[in-house]
């Protein structure tokens, strides 16, 4: 959902009207683009909603890891393989004697 001029707010103005700018983000799905400067700084956001957001990142990030498990299996069982030195140095690793 784009926001419209009344959802971006200076924090200036936003310490005043924060009760009201809270009321309307709750009540009406909105959020509030706190801006300071002239640009964007902090948003007011629906506590739901967050919550929201924090699944949908968590799960971003399981679908990141599930995608390069699955790269590097199939490079195992087409035999490529990294070289142990070449490894422990990605890895910051001395490499065993």
């Amino acid at each position: 959902m784009p926001l419209r001029a009344p959802d971006i707010v200076p924090i200036s103005e936003a310490r005043a009207r924060l009760a009201e700018l809270a009321e309307d983000v709750v009540r009406s799905g909105s959020e509030k683009l706190l801006t300071r400067n002239g640009a964007s700084y902090v948003a007011l956001v629906d506590a739901h909603r967050l919550d929201y957001y924090h699944a949908l990142e968590s799960e971003h990030a399981s679908l990141v890891l599930a995608e390069d498990a699955i790269t590097g299996l199939r490079q195992a069982l087409a035999g490529q393989f990294v070289p142990d030195e070449e490894l422990d140095g990605a890895l910051g690793i001395a490499s065993a004697p």
